[in-house]
């Protein structure tokens, strides 16, 4: 079954833009495209960076850094919480499957 999709406006930096997407992903398109304007709006407003072109790379480059920070965070945390949330689980099951046995037996 495939999706309907919906023809969203976006607006960046005054600048109208139609995206098309998945219905069920409408609010998230809306959700990214208010995220980038707000972040090319800094960058922007800044002064630093001069021309569309320039802001939009700066501001993706931005967003793909964050993103792999985001990555290496959850990384250590799956690296240092996954094997005591491996442990606690085994002797939740071990227990559970104990109680088990003795309410059958």
């Amino acid at each position: 079954m495939t999706d309907m999709y919906a023809h969203v406006s976006v607006r960046i930096l005054e600048k109208e833009y139609q995206v098309s997407c998945p219905a069920s992903e409408r609010t998230q398109l809306l959700d990214s495209a208010d995220m980038l304007n707000v972040k090319m709006r800094e960058i922007r407003d800044s002064g630093k960076v001069v021309g569309l072109d320039r802001i939009a790379v700066m501001a993706a480059l931005n967003m793909a850094n964050e993103l792999l920070r985001s990555k290496a965070k959850d990384e250590v945390l799956e690296t240092s919480f996954g094997p005591r949330l491996k442990l606690l689980s085994d002797r939740v099951e071990t227990a559970l499957g104990g109680n088990q046995q003795m309410d059958l037996g």
